[in-house]
């Protein structure tokens, strides 16, 4: 081959395609390496890639879009539920604000804080981007009393407070009204506040505690006693007729005061002043003569032994004073004066007696001594028998002093602190009163077997009944009703049922848990008589034990 030939075939060869494609892939690959080292360029705005603030996910984004974000979340409102009522609380009301550019910092510092650029641009290139899984704290700020301001007025606006009490007048008994329920401001603060910091659980259920409706109190009680009366057609403060009720809570002193002050005629229930000032004068233990006559006198409602003790403390004052005692009938009035003397001295201020009890018998002696100045009320008038009065007040003192005295050393004792009355003086006293077993008035409105002291009293125109009746639940009470009804007849099938209802109407009250709720049907149609059912006969009468004479006697050993 020639040289001109090979010069010829060098002339033919073409372009350089390996040299030129060579430098278009490196152009090409520093245009990517400066497009991508642009655009990583570009990132330091934006947040690393799992990054979560406040709890709202906000990786990749840059901090105003990851600003906006926050901002949205956190300026909804919470939804409060209060009792099924759904109460809308907006975040701005209570001045709830997030630190937003705190948290996007320190969030940004994540990516600031994970190698050199070089290093970061290699892995981005690579792909091997580091995944920092960070969430930042929220950072928010509120008014905490704004919040309190917020749910207090919820609570005035919301709350349900519990029904008043009413009263059943068919069966007596009081009935409690409707449940209420009151927001708990305290329980529901933190609540509250945890939901204004979640970004996705805002809403609560407001805390709230419930209130038993009101289940009344002894002025429902009176009120109730009232309404009763009505529906019997018996005028309570009529001209002719008149109730009087008074009840104590001798737990609480609370009182029911229907026409309290109102002079009745005290008929038999003037014994039990009676039978206070006999144990006053006592200089030792009753004898088995003075307790059988006070129980003659306080079971039977016996005149003739109530005259006797009068005279016998009449006697006894006398000799006190250094005086002679004179003949029985000067005794009599001395002791009638004692009674009424010692009944005012302890409170009872309407109550007297200034005559002899009437015997029915022919040539009784009466007369009377001077009547006290008293002050019962001056508009409501019963024909109250001038020798002998009382008034459901003083019936309801006279009891309330014998129970402190039982119980705690008082009443009575703190009248009379130089020994004239004990303790036991005073349970003998109501002792021998809960043997009155007369089965009506107010004994007719209590369960069968409940013990009461009480006594009782009547004449042609009034009834009446005082005593303390002692529930199984403890709740013991004073309790006294006085009906009149202008009449020459005690008319007792109309006014017995009614002292036997407001009876009921107060067990009812202070015995919830086992109410009366119909009238008794085993009551007889009158008083049971007092000699051979509950007057122990005479040389066994045990003060401390009234009915211990109807328990049989235990047969001798060995018999």
């Amino acid at each position: 081959m020639t040289t001109a030939t090979l010069s010829k075939r060098r002339k033919r060869r073409g372009l350089p395609v390996v040299q030129i494609m060579s430098v278009l892939m490196i152009l090409s690959a520093i245009g990517l390496f400066v497009f991508y080292l642009v655009r990583f360029s570009q990132q330091p705005d934006k947040l690393p890639s799992d990054v979560s603030v406040g709890g709202v996910s906000v990786g990749g984004l840059a901090k105003r879009e990851a600003l906006t974000k926050l901002v949205t979340v956190y300026q909804e409102p919470v939804t409060l539920y209060y009792a099924q009522n759904p109460i809308q609380l907006d975040p701005a009301t209570i001045g709830f604000t997030i630190n937003g550019e705190s948290m996007l910092t320190a969030a940004s510092a994540v990516g600031d804080l994970s190698g050199s650029f070089w290093t970061r641009f290699a892995s981005f290139l690579l792909g091997q981007e580091t995944e920092q899984r960070v969430n930042v704290p929220l950072s928010a700020d509120y008014r905490a009393n704004l919040v309190e301001s917020f749910l207090q007025d919820v609570s005035a606006r919301y709350d349900r407070q519990s029904g008043a009490a009413s009263y059943d007048l068919s069966t007596l008994t009081l009935r409690p009204g409707a449940t209420g329920y009151t927001l708990d401001v305290k329980a529901a603060l933190p609540l509250v506040e945890a939901a204004l910091r979640s970004p996705n659980n805002r809403v609560v259920q407001l805390p709230f505690v419930n209130s038993s409706g009101n289940a009344g109190n002894i002025a429902t009680l009176q009120e109730m006693i009232k309404s009763y009366l009505d529906s019997k057609g018996f005028i309570y403060d009529g001209q002719t007729t008149v109730a009087s009720v008074f009840i104590e809570d001798l737990r609480t002193g609370e009182e029911v005061n229907i026409n309290g002050d109102v002079a009745f005629s005290a008929a038999s229930t003037i014994k039990v002043p009676i039978v206070l000032d006999y144990f006053r004068q006592l200089w030792v233990a009753p004898t088995q003569d003075e307790a059988w006559l006070m129980a003659n006198s306080l079971l039977c409602s016996n005149n003739s032994s109530s005259n006797l003790m009068m005279q016998i403390t009449g006697e006894r004052v006398a000799i006190q004073q250094n005086m002679a005692p004179g003949d029985d009938n000067t005794k009599l009035f001395a002791g009638i004066g004692d009674v009424t003397r010692n009944v005012q001295y302890i409170g009872a201020n309407n109550t007297y007696i200034t005559a002899p009890l009437v015997l029915g018998v022919q040539g009784q002696m009466l007369g009377s001594i001077a009547a006290p100045q008293t002050h019962p009320n001056p508009t409501i008038k019963t024909e109250s028998d001038p020798y002998n009065q009382t008034t459901t007040e003083d019936m309801g003192t006279m009891f309330s002093m014998l129970y402190d005295c039982e119980h705690y050393g008082s009443g009575l004792m703190t009248a009379y602190p130089n020994g004239e009355y004990t303790q036991n003086e005073c349970k003998q006293i109501l002792e021998l009163m809960s043997a009155n077993d007369l089965l009506r008035m107010l004994q007719g409105g209590i369960p069968e077997g409940t013990r009461i002291s009480h006594k009782n009293g009547w004449v042609s125109d009034m009834s009446g009944d005082a005593g303390i009746v002692y529930p199984p639940n403890g709740r013991d009470y004073v309790i006294a009703v006085y009906l009149w009804q202008k009449t020459d007849f005690q008319d007792y099938m109309t006014l017995w049922p009614i002292i036997e209802d407001i009876s009921r109407a107060a067990w009812n009250y202070f015995s919830p848990e086992n109410p009366l709720i119909a009238a008794r049907t085993d009551l007889p149609i009158t008083a049971q008589e007092c000699e051979g059912n509950f007057l122990p006969p005479q040389g066994q009468v045990d003060l401390n034990n009234i009915n211990g004479w109807k328990q049989p006697i235990p047969a001798p050993a060995g018999s």
